[in-house]
């Protein structure tokens, strides 16, 4: 059985590393992978730096990701579905994209694919330099699921701290990644391959990246576990697996606070989830979840 098609959306201003972080995903990646990419401005990105085996790379006229979906883009990723079949899509908005907007033009356009995470990519020497930013910059900032501060390699360790308080104050509940080349695990991004993440992953002195895994062989309450999956704490960022309800069995998706349920034929509830510093709450995650009970 097929399931929907994840899409994440990379957000940011011009120069930040968009395009960097979107070849570190094609080059770590071994699932079919769709990138659409902007030609915006003067001098388009070479689609070619990116083309790999299993990877599809559609470039977009200008603009055409931006606070609406074009007829263009709509039939790209049409197209793209039907013909590729990806396990994924990436798509690189312009400087004027409305995530907000694009996430429910996405819901009414495509009914095969789901939005994922939306990837906010933050340049911490620009911020240093202007940390004013547009009205579409904080737009796009206050809708990101994870927030990279790229470019750390050229400001100190003071001034990363300045930018990422000015971050957290327009987006505090995002998961942040301190980066240089965008040098983030692709998973903990994307979580296509969640369970094969290392139990136990930092990253520039961050805090670690912990999982444990939940199985359950009888059906849960499905009003009960959304309730509680609503209340999971800051630590989890994302949780990912299968779920089984007297009403039925769906493919689960959490993605710092967004819940996806898509019907999926399984019979028991294998869930896991990954964040920061977990161990502490593991039993008491897994206490909850075992009390949501038909």
């Amino acid at each position: 059985m097929r399931t929907k098609t994840p899409i994440m959306l990379v957000t940011g201003t011009l120069g930040s590393g968009k395009t960097t972080l979107l070849r570190r995903i094609v080059d770590t990646s071994n699932r079919r992978i769709a990138v659409f990419m902007n030609e915006f401005g003067e001098i388009s990105v070479d689609a070619r730096v990116l083309r790999k085996k299993n990877v599809e790379v559609v470039q977009l006229t200008g603009g055409c990701v931006c606070c609406s979906l074009s007829e263009e883009f709509e039939a790209a990723v049409k197209s793209v579905l039907e013909r590729v079949k990806p396990h994924a899509i990436v798509v690189e908005t312009t400087g004027m994209a409305e995530p907000h907007a694009l996430a429910s033009e996405f819901d009414h356009h495509f009914l095969q694919t789901r939005l994922d995470s939306v990837v906010y990519v933050a340049d911490a020497y620009s911020s240093v330099k202007d940390p004013q930013l547009p009205a579409n910059a904080l737009s796009q900032l206050s809708a990101a699921d994870v927030v990279l501060i790229n470019k750390i390699d050229l400001v100190t360790m003071d001034e990363i701290k300045r930018v990422e308080a000015f971050l957290r104050e327009h987006n505090p509940h995002a998961v942040f990644f301190k980066t240089m080349g965008c040098d983030v695990d692709t998973n903990l991004l994307f979580g296509l391959d969640v369970e094969h993440i290392q139990r136990d992953l930092s990253h520039h002195g961050e805090p670690p990246f912990q999982s444990f895994l939940f199985l359950w062989d009888t059906p849960l309450n499905k009003e009960q576990f959304l309730e509680l999956v609503s209340r999971f704490p800051r630590e989890v960022y994302r949780a990912k697996g299968f779920v089984v309800f007297e009403s039925g069995s769906y493919l689960f998706n959490y993605v710092v606070g967004r819940v996806d349920l898509e019907e999926f034929p399984v019979k028991k509830t294998q869930i896991i989830l990954m964040g920061r510093q977990l161990e502490p709450l593991k039993e008491d995650i897994i206490h909850h979840l075992r009390q949501c009970q038909s």
